[in-house]
């Protein structure tokens, strides 16, 4: 089974532009935790929910000053639509991620959650081992 096949289509993006306000306002609009940032159709970075408290909110910022750009995460991990879904799997627990945007050429196309991996009635096994290996610890905790 490909990526294409259980990815997202329809995904909300912002600018590297878009107040951040904005960004947690379509979060709310859409139930989502992330938003692809793209100049274009060019994924340039994401902005997760916890981009947002860990950025922003903890160090008492005005949502409506700061951008996408300011709390986006700009080294992101993405997967041609054509990749086996085995693949993303392997990705996402390797670089602790619950998330990937896809991508055909560079452009935009879909998103992939660790949600739709585990939905897929093949593929419980990948999910739930990428779930562990994303939920291991990766820093000293308090």
């Amino acid at each position: 089974m490909k990526v294409k096949d259980i990815m997202t289509r329809d995904v909300i993006t912002v600018s590297p532009d878009t107040p951040v306000k904005e960004v947690a306002n379509l979060m709310r609009k859409y139930n989502i935790g992330s938003v692809p940032v793209c100049e274009g159709n060019r994924v340039v970075g994401i902005v997760t929910d916890r981009d947002i408290v860990i950025r922003e909110v903890a160090y008492g910022k005005n949502p409506n000053e700061v951008l996408a750009r300011d709390v986006m995460t700009a080294s992101i991990t993405t997967i041609n639509s054509e990749k086996d879904i085995h693949d993303a799997a392997r990705i996402m627990a390797e670089k602790q991620i619950r998330r990937l945007p896809v991508v055909e050429d560079g452009r935009l196309v879909g998103m992939l959650a660790l949600g739709d991996i585990a939905v897929t009635n093949r593929l419980h096994d990948d999910a739930g081992e990428a779930l562990s290996d994303i939920s291991k610890p990766s820093g000293t905790m308090f």
